[in-house]
Order: C-alpha cells, then structure tokens, then sequence
C-alpha cells in the first residue's frame, strides 16, 4: 500500500488470508470479471480523487515492483497509459509487454510479420495489455466509456485504448524498470462452464473470443457513424 492510494479488490479469489487485505474495500460476485467491477464501481466521477487507476489482474507478482517509483516514471515520460514490463519468460502474448533489461521505458516494438499495419499502431506501438494497465486520471474517463456493460472480459480494449490519447504512440507505453512477473494462475477459467463438450477454461476463452469481435464491430460501427456523422457537418 503505498502513499494516497486506496485499494478496492474487485475478487475472483479469496484475499483474507493477507493482513494488508483488511485496508482495502472489497467487492465480491460469482463469476465475473475486473472489467464488469470497473464498468459497475469505478465509475471516472468516483475515482476522479485519484490521479492513476490501476486496473490489476490477480496472478501478477510484484517482487520487482514499486509503485512510487513506477508512476514517477510514468510522469518523467509523460505516459497516460502504461503498464510494468512483465517477465519474459512468464505468461507472455505480446511482444510489446515484454521487459527490457536495457531501458527505463518502451513505447514500440517488433512483432511477428504481418502483425502491424502501421509501426504507430497496436500491437507495435500505442498498445499496452488488459493483464495490468495502468490509467491517468483523464484516460480512465475516456477509457471507462468503452467499457461495454456485457462484454465482461475486455478483449479487444487493448487495441482500442489509443482512442483516448493523443499521440497514442507517445502517450502509451510499457515501463521496463519497473516489472511484474505473470504466475498464470487461471482462476477465472475455473469458474467457467463446460459447453458443448468443451472444458470449463476453453469455454471461458471461447466466450472471450466471440465478445473481442463483438466489440470490434460496434467500434467500427462507432468510427463509420462518426465520420458519417462529421462528413454531414462539414456539408452542411
């Protein structure tokens, strides 16, 4: 717990075998997820006392972390939305997210061929994961405003989160000083349901899947209304 912070544990698992668990607020339901609590609970009004959110999955070791020190550097850099670098050899998808031993602070990277359109788009640059982002207090409002009400899992947010900043590639990155390591304990996967013959875990990532492109599409349903929407301003 480190100076002006306040914690809220938004729990999938169980947390009082921890002192430090009696200072924190906790929120508990059955089978759902920190981006169904944050939609519900963290509402940009009611944190807007606080200048970063923290919005954390349950399986991250912080051994190497400190708070302090990280948003120190998130302001040096001028970071609106970041993340601690995690452990490369744990629990890694994205090369972006992958600590550098050789630097403070990252804010592109190489990915597999094919993967990036543009060296100034997501998962090359202005891209962050949904395991441990970090959001300044202007961001979160922009951010919280994406969050969809029924897609709980918040795949697909990541490539999202550039929206909300500008320039994205500049305001978005990872800091490599500052690092977690990913245990990959799949606690939200035991709390699925087996359906159709597939194990409760596959089912979870199945249903992720699906909600990803869901909300892909009422982005781009977002963008073309927006855009018709200004071609007609400018018309008229």
């Amino acid at each position: 717990m480190i100076r002006g912070i306040l914690s809220m544990l938004l729990s999938i698992s169980e947390w009082d075998q921890y002192e430090w668990s009696k200072n924190a607020i906790h929120v508990s339901v059955m089978k759902q997820t920190k981006w169904w609590y944050a939609k519900r609970f963290l509402h940009p009004d009611i944190v807007s006392a606080f200048e970063y959110i923290f919005i954390w999955d349950e399986d991250l070791g912080v051994e190497h972390f400190n708070a302090d020190e990280f948003i120190n550097i998130t302001k040096k850099h001028g970071l609106e939305i970041s993340q601690p670098g995690l452990e490369p050899n744990n629990g890694l998808t994205w090369e972006m997210t992958k600590r550098r031993g050789d630097s403070e602070v990252h804010m592109v990277t190489e990915e597999k061929p094919g993967w990036c359109s543009d060296p100034h788009l997501p998962p090359c640059a202005a891209f962050v994961e949904i395991m441990a982002p970090v959001f300044s207090r202007e961001a979160w409002r922009c951010v919280w405003h994406m969050i969809q009400n029924d897609l709980v899992h918040g795949w697909g947010l990541d490539f999202a989160l550039r929206r909300c900043v500008e320039p994205a590639h500049e305001k978005i990155g990872v800091v490599d000083s500052q690092w977690v390591v990913h245990q990959v304990i799949p606690s939200l996967g035991q709390q699925g349901e087996a359906n159709n013959g597939e194990e409760p875990r596959e089912a979870v990532r199945t249903r992720c899947r699906k909600e990803w492109a869901e909300f892909q599409a009422r982005m781009n349903d977002a963008d073309k209304s927006y855009f018709e929407g200004l071609n007609s301003f400018r018309k008229g």
